[in-house]
């Protein structure tokens, strides 16, 4: 269903764009900014952050040494993103009703009614023309991962409509001076975590990323950085997504094509990582008996690292087609896991032979 068909909303053109960046990378500041430049335009404009609306103990994974509780958790804290990006879509269809969320996912009420009165009842829009006046959300959170920013941009052409990104390109040092001065800063090496995991748009790569743009912010922001944005945002309304086509089954069949690409290259990788531990071993002079062990642990390793990649990739991954996702990244990624397992094998192994 189209934006145009999305009840009260009518045809008023709307467009989400998703600002991205490590922590105090100035997010905060630009959303300040445009939504000023907003007004002046006649757009009724509000900021989704992320901070607020989801609860603090969602992103508290850091420090957990059970696995399975860090994995359950990390689930937890997916589900309540997508939990703000389902109170887009029920706005979208039904602006003057709560979303319906399940108990496990509840967001910030206040603060969500705080993003949605900007648009409903806009201070600085002529209210003569604020009902059809476009629609803009500021996305405002890390947004690291590509994936992350997918899902903004399936449900933006869910509805057809305008999605662009601006990252925000700041210096180590600055970043973490600026939030040292913060009345609540954040912890000094989440940030620098941030920036291991970061991976920028790129639009190369990753043709869906093509409408964004890229902001030095390690100083103050200029006149022409905010002429920058409102142009990507006045481009994004008037270029919406085309729709996406209700077809489950290619939908389906394209995303288990992309799985079984992952899959394989991952495959051709924990055999060459394989093949380099029992080298190490037979240099090693380990036992023969040994050997045996090493080679049936390691492959029962990869067999079941390889069926819980794919069972990931086909019920968890947002993407569904190969162009819509970073292949190499993918795999390189969820072979780092196994390598970090295969090297634990191999090293108990070869103490037992000591």
């Amino acid at each position: 269903m189209a934006a145009e068909e999305a009840g009260p909303l009518g045809r008023v053109p709307a467009c989400l764009c998703v600002l991205c960046g490590i922590p105090a990378a100035g997010k905060t500041t630009l959303s300040a900014e445009v939504l000023s430049t907003a007004a002046q335009h006649g757009w009724r404009a509000s900021v989704v952050p992320y901070d607020d609306l989801i609860p603090e103990q969602a992103f508290q994974t850091r420090g957990v040494e059970d696995g399975a509780k860090m994995e359950e958790m990390q689930t937890e804290w997916k589900l309540h993103r997508q939990a703000v990006l389902h109170c887009i879509q029920q706005f979208l269809e039904k602006p003057e009703v709560q979303p319906e969320l399940p108990y496990s996912c509840q967001i910030n009420r206040a603060a969500w009614e705080r993003c949605i009165r900007a648009l409903l009842q806009p201070e600085a829009v002529d209210h003569s023309q604020a009902d059809g006046a476009p629609l803009i959300f500021l996305l405002d959170d890390n947004f690291y991962y590509p994936s992350m920013r997918y899902e903004v941009y399936q449900l933006a052409r869910k509805y057809s409509l305008g999605f662009c990104q601006v990252y925000l390109q700041c210096d180590l040092e600055s970043c973490i001076s600026r939030n040292q001065s913060r009345p609540e800063p954040i912890p000094t090496e989440v940030i620098l975590e941030m920036v291991k995991r970061l991976e920028p748009p790129n639009p190369q790569k990753n043709s869906w990323e093509t409408n964004s743009i890229s902001l030095d912010t390690t100083r103050n922001l200029s006149g022409c950085d905010i002429q920058k944005v409102m142009e990507l945002i006045s481009s994004a309304l008037s270029n919406p997504l085309s729709p996406i086509e209700d077809n489950a089954e290619q939908m389906e069949a394209d995303r288990l094509k992309c799985a079984t690409s992952v899959v394989h290259q991952a495959d051709q990788a924990c055999r060459r990582l394989i093949s380099e531990a029992m080298k190490t071993a037979r240099e090693d002079q380990v036992p023969p008996e040994h050997m045996r062990c090493l080679a049936t642990e390691l492959n029962r390793s990869k067999a079941t690292f390889l069926q819980t990649l794919r069972r990931q990739l086909l019920q968890e991954a947002p993407f569904t087609r190969e162009e819509d996702v970073d292949v190499e990244r993918v795999v390189k990624r969820a072979v780092d896991v196994f390598d970090r397992e295969r090297s634990d094998i191999l090293l108990r192994i070869m103490n037992e032979n000591k």
